[in-house]
């Protein structure tokens, strides 16, 4: 799973996640993108089976770029424990994703094998998501 070598502090605060992105919202290194339609965490685990469910689509065929990194921990506190004695220990990495975010790429397969790889990616994913290609960013 992914997550980062080192931190400065092991403990975060979770933030807002407010406004869109505005940068690596657009299809930069492949020919087509699975964009974020909403704000979110998407843990590690799920970039991974994202990942792992595009890659057996196209049978390693072409070649996949993971645009977000989850660099962020989310603590948790034990089961039974009682009010105060401080904030709990990282339990996970999450990735802040915020819309109009373009999270995978894929190049050097046919379009109806990329659309289909990003679908299967989209359904690992706890937001809802587009697939859009490079021709169309000009555009907007």
């Amino acid at each position: 799973m992914l997550m980062p070598k080192r931190v400065k502090f092991r403990r975060m605060q979770r933030g807002r996640m407010t406004g869109k992105a505005t940068r690596g919202n657009t299809v930069s290194y492949g020919e087509y993108g699975l964009m974020a339609l909403e704000p979110g965490w998407v843990k590690s685990n799920q970039i991974e089976a994202a990942r792992i469910a595009m890659t057996r689509y196209t049978k390693r065929g072409g070649q996949v770029w993971i645009k977000i990194f989850p660099d962020k921990s989310v603590t948790m506190r034990a089961a039974d424990s009682r009010m105060g004695s401080g904030k709990g220990t990282p339990e996970y990495w999450v990735a802040v994703v915020k819309p109009q975010r373009v999270m995978f790429e894929i190049a050097g397969v046919p379009e109806e094998i990329a659309r289909e790889a990003l679908r299967l990616a989209s359904h690992k994913l706890p937001i809802k998501t587009k697939i859009v290609a490079r021709t169309e960013e000009a555009g907007e």
